[in-house]
């Protein structure tokens, strides 16, 4: 064991209670002082900077993944793991880390962004994203890293992580999916159209009366046909639902992008990706996990690991029940629910809060208490 996990085992066995904001405030210097971070902290994002090294790393006879790497090179390394399944990575995303702390590593996932083939979904699953993730950090010669991420990427971070609990210097999640039945059935069976049946609605039509006893099944037929234009249709109304929902308060100008053809397969940039697709191929198939709770199962693996879990209370994506019963499952955690916020990283609250607990982090792994 390295003198860097030695030191974190150390500081967490003398401070367990990382607890849950009670009162739901936004980040203020009273609220970090409480989790013992100084109040000075940074919770803004950080400024634009682009990569110092790109590359394309072959994880397999099929598929070839991007990667990226920004910040400092000598850097504490933090892997970003992008939602979806599908979603790709983004400029944006560098912005949560200090680059003067953090070598910043971003990679596209199988099918993905600039990795190829594009929206391949043969050899696609959640664990061969894990074996991806690890070739990556070989590949890099890295020895251990903070995992961040959100929705898909809160699911894929816990399962890398209860695969590789001594790769892992600290979790940072948000908008938590546990990619549980009950998960799918809210967003994609009629949970969240109670919320939203303006949005549902057009989701909801697309599939004739007699196939809507599951329309992830449903769209899994349209999303997989060999006829383009049946493939688009689909493409536009899973994207432009999960868009519609993504915020507390729906962007119109960022949802009306899910009536584009091409960017329906290509969410948040313009890179083709089968955003749509991919994401489906991975709900139809229950995330590869073995069993509906496997993620809470295998909880003792990591709850050693210092770990930040931001969730908005109105996302209706990834409603906060699910972070609610990964908090109780792992109380040793720091919840921190944005009482203004939907599902989106970009919300203000919710990248406040994220910045923050990369500053948490960053303060931690320095020596100090969590």
């Amino acid at each position: 064991m390295c003198a860097g996990r030695k030191r974190n085992l150390a500081v967490l066995s003398r401070n367990r209670n990382l607890d849950y904001h009670k009162s739901d405030r936004l980040v203020t210097s009273e609220t970090m002082a409480s989790k013992g971070v100084s109040p000075e902290v940074n919770t803004s994002l950080y400024a634009d900077i682009e990569p110092y090294n790109t590359g394309f790393l072959k994880v397999s006879d099929i598929h070839t993944v991007y990667y990226e790497q920004s910040g400092n090179p000598d850097g504490h390394p933090v892997i970003f793991l992008h939602g979806g399944p599908g979603g790709g990575t983004s400029s944006k995303n560098r912005k949560f880390f200090d680059p003067q702390f953090y070598r910043i590593i971003l990679f596209d996932q199988r099918g993905a962004g600039k990795s190829t083939p594009h929206a391949c979904l043969e050899e696609n699953t959640t664990w061969k994203l894990i074996e991806d993730i690890e070739k990556l950090r070989t590949h890099l010669q890295v020895s251990e890293w903070l995992v961040f991420g959100g929705s898909w990427g809160s699911t894929l971070s816990l399962a890398y992580s209860e695969s590789h609990p001594d790769k892992v210097t600290g979790l940072v999640l948000r908008g938590i999916f546990l990619l549980r039945k009950k998960e799918i059935d809210w967003f994609y069976e009629g949970g969240a159209a109670t919320i939203y049946p303006d949005a549902w609605e057009p989701f909801r039509d697309l599939i004739p009366e007699s196939e809507r006893g599951c329309f992830v099944d449903a769209y899994h037929k349209r999303l997989d046909s060999s006829d383009k234009e049946t493939q688009y249709a689909a493409a536009r109304a899973w994207t432009k639902w999960e868009m519609m929902t993504a915020h507390l308060l729906p962007n119109e100008a960022t949802a009306g992008r899910g009536d584009d053809d091409k960017f329906c397969l290509i969410k948040f940039f313009l890179f083709l990706q089968a955003f749509a697709r991919i994401e489906n191929h991975y709900f139809v198939n229950k995330g590869f996990f073995p069993s509906d709770s496997y993620l809470l199962d295998n909880l003792e693996k990591i709850k050693h690991i210092n770990t930040v879990i931001v969730q908005g209370r109105y996302d209706v994506c990834c409603p906060m029940m699910s972070a609610w019963d990964l908090h109780k499952a792992w109380p040793e955690a720091d919840f921190r629910v944005v009482p203004d916020a939907g599902h989106s990283a970009n919300e203000p609250g919710i990248s406040r809060e994220l910045v923050a607990a990369t500053e948490k982090m960053k303060f931690i792994i320095k020596g100090g208490a969590p």
